[in-house]
């Protein structure tokens, strides 16, 4: 197998994790019959976001390792603010 071969595959990877976020983000809001961002959305998106970032560097890609560095600092920021606030306790309705 070729290092390209990995740089693809860990590429994807990091697509699957990022997009996998939508799905939890979904699945959450439907069990709770509103939309909500659950926690574990931001840190899918830090996951598949570092592996993106990852692969663009490796492929030299500007405007990609831009996109992806902005987008990273945001979700970053999410996780830092979920963190500083009091946990409110389930859900009223």
């Amino acid at each position: 197998m070729s290092i390209d071969s990995l740089w693809i595959g860990a590429g994807l990877a990091g697509q699957a994790l990022f997009g996998a976020r939508f799905l939890v983000q979904w699945l959450y809001s439907e069990s709770r019959g509103k939309s909500v961002i659950p926690g574990v959305f931001w840190y899918l998106s830090v996951a598949g976001g570092v592996v993106l970032l990852s692969y663009a560097i490796h492929r030299r890609e500007p405007v990609f390792i831009i996109g992806e560095s902005i987008t990273l600092l945001i979700f970053l920021r999410n996780l830092q603010m979920l963190h500083k606030r009091p946990d409110p306790g389930p859900d009223p309705g």
